[in-house]
């Protein structure tokens, strides 16, 4: 008897925990996925691929809440941090068929300034970035593109 107890006991409890987890469904829960960015180094790697392989995990912890983004062309630009966030996550999964190099320009215990060269078939890309050290974390809080 005490058996059949425990038995119909362990199947009420995989019962109820099989429902709540689907009650949760697969896209209940957060889409915003922590990213490790405690160094300079690894908020620059994050950044880089987020911005050419299509990386969107942790896209909006990336980038400082003061962030913005300027084109440097005939037509000068300026996006603001939740354009740039929306339009990486478009992005998500696009890798961009060029060559990526970056130099460190200037380096602190609380900022640094990085030179991001895309090169392509027919054009270069060269992005300023800056990244400031923000509480435990690193984010990127502006970044001036031009071309070539």
């Amino acid at each position: 008897m005490k058996t059949l107890v425990k038995t119909f006991a362990a199947a009420a409890l995989i019962a109820v925990s099989t429902f709540a987890m689907a009650a949760e469904g697969p896209g209940s829960k957060s889409a915003k996925a922590n990213v490790n960015l405690s160094t300079a180094d690894l908020a620059l790697d994050h950044y880089v691929a987020v911005t050419t392989e299509g990386e969107s995990a942790g896209v909006e912890q990336l980038f400082a809440k003061d962030f913005n983004q300027k084109i440097q062309s005939t037509n000068a630009q300026s996006n603001s941090r939740s354009a740039v966030v929306e339009l990486l996550k478009k992005q998500k999964g696009e890798k961009l068929n060029c060559t990526v190099s970056t130099d460190i320009v200037e380096e602190s215990a609380d900022y640094m300034v990085a030179k991001i060269t895309l090169k392509f078939e027919n054009f270069t890309k060269t992005d300023l970035v800056t990244l400031e050290r923000v509480g435990n974390d690193w984010k990127v809080s502006k970044s001036i593109n031009s071309y070539k």
